[in-house]
Order: C-alpha cells, then sequence, then structure tokens
C-alpha cells in the first residue's frame, strides 16, 4: 500500500506539473507534506535544498530521496518511475504516431526544416564551447586539446568517455 502511496504522489505531479521539475515542486510538496504527511514544511525545505545542490533534474531527486525515505530501494525505483513516467508515455504515443505518419509528406518536411536547426545549435554550442576554452586557457593549450582529442577520436578510435576524462584530468591538474 504504501508503494502506491509513493506511486500516486509523484505520478499526479508528473502527470499536471507542466513546466518540468521546478514547476512539479509546489505539487510534490503538497502531497508529501499536506496529503501522505511524510515530511513537515522544514524537512521538505530541507531536502529541497539538498536536492538543488547536486546535478540532475531536481523532480528525479526528489522522488528518489522520498521514495527511499518511504520505502527503501523499491521505493525509491517506484517514485522515479512515477515522476519520468507521464512524460515517457506522452512520448511513446508521440513517437508511435509519428512513426505512423513517418510518410508523410507533412512529416518528411518538419524532420527536414528540423536538421538545420539542430545542427546550427550545435554548431552555436561549439563554437561557444571553443570561446570559452580559448578566453580561460589561451590558444596554445585550446589547439592541443582539439588536436590530441581529434587524434584519439578519429585515428586511436578511442572511445568518447575516456577523451572527455582525460580532458577534465587534463584541466583539473594544469588549467586549474
Amino acid at each position: 500500500m504504501n508503494l502506491w502511496k509513493i506511486f500516486i504522489a509523484f505520478f499526479i505531479p508528473g502527470i499536471v506539473g507542466y513546466g518540468g521539475g521546478p514547476a512539479s515542486i509546489p505539487l510534490v510538496e503538497n502531497e508529501v507534506v499536506d496529503r501522505f504527511h511524510w515530511m513537515n514544511v522544514s524537512e521538505f525545505s530541507e531536502m529541497l535544498a539538498m536536492a538543488n545542490a547536486l546535478p540532475g533534474p531536481i523532480a528525479t531527486k526528489m522522488a528518489g530521496f522520498i521514495g527511499y525515505q518511504q520505502g527503501g530501494i523499491l521505493g525509491s525505483f517506484v517514485g522515479v518511475i512515477a515522476t519520468v513516467g507521464p512524460s515517457l508515455l506522452l512520448m511513446i504515443v508521440l513517437l508511435s504516431l509519428l512513426y505512423k505518419f513517418k510518410d508523410s509528406p507533412r512529416v518528411k518536411t518538419m524532420t527536414n526544416l528540423i536538421r538545420p536547426v539542430i545542427a546550427i545549435l550545435l554548431g552555436i554550442m561549439a563554437f561557444q564551447f571553443f570561446y570559452n576554452s580559448y578566453d580561460t586557457a589561451g590558444w596554445m593549450q585550446t589547439a592541443g586539446l582539439i588536436l590530441v582529442s581529434f587524434l584519439l577520436l578519429e585515428k586511436v578510435k578511442l572511445h568518447p568517455a575516456f577523451v572527455i576524462l582525460g580532458s577534465l584530468i587534463y584541466g583539473a591538474v594544469f588549467l586549474s
């Protein structure tokens, strides 16, 4: 019964919390503090402050913590699934509709119009990363990191995670 309450406490904010995690915070507070009385306002505020200090989506962190507090590891799992469930279901429905109409000229046109926008956004992001690196580390280190990363990715075929890890270590040792 407690797992069902955990599911309801996070599924309802997931359904009606339009606007992402920050928009669902008051809805989660209503469920956790007012409806199920698992926390008082002070405890919820402390949990929210700690969750905001950690990386990642706020709604899943709250669901994981409160779910664990109320139902252990299974409660944490149920809370996180209830939080991401509504978005997941909506994406499955929308993707199935998109797949159903994939041969439609309108869908093909929409897809063709989205690709250049994504390419431009990725290019802008890459330029901003390059500029920030150049601005903070200088052109020699930026060029060196770009060259070494390119060689490791393209010639050595090293997994990108290792290149990123190596760059982080390099930055921590030589650029801090």
